[in-house]
This record gives C-alpha cells, sequence and structure tokens, in this order.
C-alpha cells in the first residue's frame, strides 16, 4: 500500500529536523556556539536559512529540541497508578534513557549524539538559561502524565515529586557528562534515586 501524504510529508520533516539539528551540534561542538552563525548551520545543511527557522525557531532550539519529554510522558501514562509517585518517574527515566542510549556496553549512535548535545547545555551560558525552561516542560509533562483526575493536593504532591525526581536526574546528566558517557547512564540514574530517595528507587 502506498504511503499515506500526510505520513510521507510528516517523515520527511522529521527527517528534515533530524539533518540539521545533527549539522547544528557538530558545527557549535568544532566551532563554539556563539561563533557559529544560523546561516552556518543552513548551508552545511544544504537548506535555506528560513527552513532552518521553520523547524527550530530559535538558535537554542537547535540543541534543545527532542523527543526526550514525550518519551518519559508516554512511559508514565503506561505506568501502574497505585505506584509510588517516586518510582514511576524513576522507571519512566531509566527506561527513556535506556531506549535513548544503551543500556550495555558502548553508546548507541542517539546516545552520542544526546551526550553532545548535553555538553553544549551544561558548557554555554545561552544554553544554560534555556535549559531550565526544557526542565520546565519536562517536569509539566511528567505531571500531566501523572493525571488522574484527582484534587489540588494530588497535583501538588505530583509537582514536588516531579521537581525532587528531576534534581537526581539532572546530577546524574552531569555526571555521565563529565564521565564522557563512559558510564551508563540508566546506572546512573538508578544510583542518583538511590541516593536521593533510598527503597524508592526504580
Amino acid at each position: 500500500m502506498p504511503e499515506q501524504p500526510s505520513t510521507l510529508r510528516a517523515r520527511r520533516r522529521t527527517e528534515t529536523q533530524r539533518l540539521i539539528q545533527a549539522h547544528a551540534v557538530r558545527l557549535f561542538t568544532e566551532r563554539g556556539y556563539d561563533a557559529t552563525a544560523v546561516t552556518d548551520v543552513a548551508e552545511a545543511a544544504g537548506v535555506s536559512p528560513m527552513t532552518v527557522y521553520r523547524h527550530f525557531p530559535t538558535k537554542e532550539d537547535l540543541v534543545l529540541a527532542g523527543q526526550e519529554a514525550r518519551l518519559v510522558a508516554e512511559r508514565i501514562a503506561a505506568s501502574p497508578a497505585g505506584r509510588p509517585l517516586v518510582r514511576r518517574i524513576g522507571l519512566a527515566l531509566v527506561e527513556a534513557a535506556t531506549e535513548s542510549t544503551g543500556s550495555g556496553e558502548g553508546l548507541t549512535a542517539d546516545g552520542r549524539f544526546l551526550l553532545a548535545r548535553l555538553r553544549l547545555m551544561i558548557t554555554t551560558p545561552a544554553l544554560r538559561a534555556r535549559h531550565l525552561d526544557n526542565q520546565y516542560a519536562l517536569q509539566q509533562a511528567i505531571v500531566t502524565a501523572l493525571d488522574d483526575g484527582g484534587d489540588g493536593h494530588d497535583a501538588f504532591r505530583a509537582q514536588a515529586a516531579t521537581g525532587a525526581c528531576l534534581a537526581a536526574l539532572h546530577t546524574a546528566l552531569v555526571r555521565w557528562a563529565e564521565d564522557d558517557g563512559r558510564t551508563a547512564l540508566p546506572g546512573l540514574i538508578t544510583e542518583a534515586f538511590a541516593a536521593a530517595f533510598g527503597g524508592q528507587a526504580p
């Protein structure tokens, strides 16, 4: 059966986004974020600057845009509602990290790309500031996925648990970047959760 036009457009859009972002991260790593213009990225990707901005409205988005929030939210929404909040969130983060980076020896291609993006986020002041916005968006995605129609106090508990879990995640991500990805990210997340939450660790 021929591919539907809408599906084909979506696939081409995703391929174009990946191409542009891959060239952007490579150039930012080689030349420096501030020394690389969006026009340089467009030229390397073989597209117009307008096309870059159509897919990535800001220069920061070329590094920060990703599917992490969607992956985590999908796993939380599919997890048993009766499980403790911290464990639900922790397991979802570990599963998403495993899918993105692998859990055995050596990083996947997606894992190497995530590591390169993370290094840029940590070392570039403009990206560190925007990274906080991304953390907030991830927190909101998790809280929404946890929503089971409870009252305002349940929402507050979900926000508090999510904030604490993301602090543990951040610690694991920084250690992973400092270790140049040699230690498996899922294991670091589990270790960070064990240190922060004890028996609630995934």
